[in-house]
């Protein structure tokens, strides 16, 4: 008995020395309010449709206002403007410093109502999807999301075969090749890649 006695103290004794010697842990720092980095401004593109709201000035304001086919637009004071390329954000600073020739520190806010995005940014899917489209690039936009656009595939679909054609950096194609039966019926995530901007994913016909 007094040896399982004289070991439980001695456990106890060691516990106690270890956690004296042990680096108390950080404290929280209630000013650290960082934050993982946002995903990039959208940029506006043709066909996109914008509201702009013009503060205490409702007859500047407009709504479900179109973006024209050579990207630009027209509002109230401020006839032809250039917004395909911008920012919501910078589209509004860019419409208040022409509004500043009319009214005293104006405040615009850009907001988005519908989106198609530059040309260029695009990503579409042709071929044997159900529903064949072009979808606006957004970060970490991935073949599976594609998909669920795009509806799936046709029953003719040899998802196995299908390729993603992109635009290299020194402007040469690259061909990534992606099964995406694999991908949608058996769950293979490995065939789940991220899409870049200005992609095409094929999605060629089965033979029989």
């Amino acid at each position: 008995m007094k040896r399982v006695t004289l070991g439980i103290v001695a456990l106890a004794l060691i516990g106690v020395l270890v956690g004296a010697c042990s680096p108390a842990p950080k404290a929280l720092d209630p000013t650290n309010t960082s934050t993982p980095a946002t995903a990039s401004d959208y940029i506006i593109g043709p066909g996109d449709t914008l509201s702009i709201f013009v503060y205490q000035a409702a007859d500047l304001s407009v709504t479900a206002l179109p973006v024209r086919p050579d990207g630009r637009i027209s509002v109230p004071l401020v006839p032809d403007m250039m917004a395909a390329g911008k920012t919501p954000t910078q589209l509004g600073e860019d419409i208040a410093e022409k509004l500043k020739k009319y009214v005293k520190d104006p405040t615009v806010t850009v907001m988005m109502h519908s989106f198609v995005g530059p040309f260029d940014r695009q990503v579409r899917v042709i071929g044997e999807a159900a529903d064949p489209m072009a979808i606006p690039y957004r970060d970490h936009l991935t073949v599976l999301d594609v998909m669920i656009e795009a509806k799936g595939l046709t029953k003719y679909a040899a998802g196995n075969r299908s390729v993603i054609v992109r635009r290299g950096a020194n402007g040469q194609q690259e061909i990534i090749h992606i099964k995406l039966s694999s991908l949608l019926k058996d769950g293979d995530v490995s065939q789940n890649v991220e899409m870049k901007p200005g992609d095409t994913l094929i999605i060629p016909q089965s033979w029989f």
